[in-house]
């Protein structure tokens, strides 16, 4: 859990200095600075901002640099700073250190903003990301495979956009890269199948509550990214001089995705434009079509909206729950690492009802929560589930305790 916050140089952000506690609300008007104050712990835990990728676009007009620095749970301290030109310094208890994935192992960090209420409908990145958050924080072998999987498609597609025509040192290096790139594929591919499995229950959980109505409509399901019964270096030596044509690599890991279906009775359905129809047996005697559909489809956007809340919701109660069985396997006396929530505004996005399931839900879990909201409105719920939340007044990059 995040102790104290120093924010220098973000936004309108010059200097805060905070300590937060379990519960964090910020409230201010638009343009304060409230959603800079989360924009700061992302970037702490993830290395980039969530608003933009571009450092010089949320460092501080007419200054260098942009740090965070945060004590967590009593012992560690985390750091970073970016320069304009994207040069970063990480530091993990004053010490400099080179990956970013060392700083989110100690920080993980889940946002929920109006700016994901659109996953269902954008590519498949945003929803492939939601995967991986959980495969990386739950299978430790998981990140160098990914790195290196990552590597090497860059050196491919590189090779791809210079050239129509190989030569055969170019094939050679090339099947030498799709060689690698089919060993990394299978391991990243094995990780996130029995995450997305262990998964599949607690969405389940999610939706029960979110969606009740549609709790035996809505399911999950994953996609590779390519072909998993045939070695990834055998399709992309198939698929050579198409992917030479288009100058980049057309399957593997990197085009893996998680989709949300609808199931729904033919007698029920609102139309027939459905991607694939089903037979399933009601009783020995009795057919009866089930339509299957991308829920995008076929949910109205407040909808989607609890559709997206279920989905980020169900994975903080499995990240929880494999840290205390792994702690308790491997007798471990050091503290849990605490996830942090980040809700952005939910009160916009979110009516009453779904707002007090995830707060309530958020409560009932040892993560710590940091909310924003333009008025005070939500306070009286805040206090159902929080005894003592911290209270923060943003007014044009100031921040005030009440």
């Amino acid at each position: 859990m995040i102790e104290r916050l120093q924010i220098s140089y973000l936004r309108n952000l010059t200097q805060v200095n905070l300590q937060p506690t379990a519960c964090n609300v910020i409230i201010g008007a638009n343009g304060s600075g409230k959603t800079s104050l989360l924009e700061a712990i992302f970037l702490l835990s993830r290395g980039k901002s969530f608003r933009h990728h571009q450092p010089k676009r949320y460092i501080q007009h007419h200054q260098n640099t942009v740090t965070v620095y945060a004590r967590i749970n009593d012992s560690n301290t985390l750091a970073i700073q970016k320069q304009a030109d994207a040069t970063t310094i990480l530091r993990l208890n004053q010490t400099t250190v080179y990956n970013q994935s060392i700083l989110t192992e100690q920080l993980p960090t889940l946002l929920i903003d109006p700016s994901t209420m659109d996953m269902l409908e954008q590519g498949s990145a945003s929803r492939r990301q939601l995967l991986d958050w959980l495969v990386f924080h739950m299978k430790q072998g998981f990140h160098p495979q990914w790195l290196a999987y990552q590597r090497l498609l860059k050196q491919r597609n590189s090779l791809l956009k210079k050239t129509r025509h190989l030569t055969q040192v170019q094939l050679a290096e090339l099947k030498s890269w799709d060689k690698g790139l089919s060993n990394h594929a299978a391991l990243i591919h094995h990780y996130r199948e029995r995450i997305f499995a262990e998964w599949q229950p607690y969405f389940a959980e999610s939706i029960a509550q979110l969606l009740p109505a549609y709790a035996e409509q809505l399911s999950l399901s994953y996609n590779a990214g390519y072909d998993t019964n045939v070695a990834l270096d055998i399709q992309l030596n198939e698929r050579l001089e198409q992917d030479l044509q288009l100058g980049y690599t057309r399957i593997g890991n990197h085009r893996a995705d998680v989709h949300v279906h609808w199931r729904s009775n033919e007698s029920t359905a609102s139309n027939n434009n459905f991607s694939d129809t089903i037979m399933h047996e009601a009783d020995a005697n009795l057919k009866v079509a089930v339509i299957k559909e991308q829920a995008a489809n076929v949910l109205s956007r407040g909808e989607k909206k609890l559709l997206i809340t279920a989905l980020r919701l169900s994975q903080l109660p499995l990240l929880l729950n494999t840290q205390k069985t792994n702690d308790l396997s491997n007798n471990s006396a050091h503290a849990q690492v605490t996830p942090v929530v980040l809700l952005d505004d939910i009160t916009a996005e979110l009516d009453d009802r779904a707002i007090d399931i995830l707060l309530s839900t958020l409560a009932q879990l040892p993560c710590q929560v940091f909310m924003t909201s333009l008025t005070d409105d939500i306070l009286p719920l805040v206090h159902e589930y929080w005894s003592k939340p911290n209270t923060f007044h943003v007014k044009q990059g100031q921040i005030l305790s009440p």
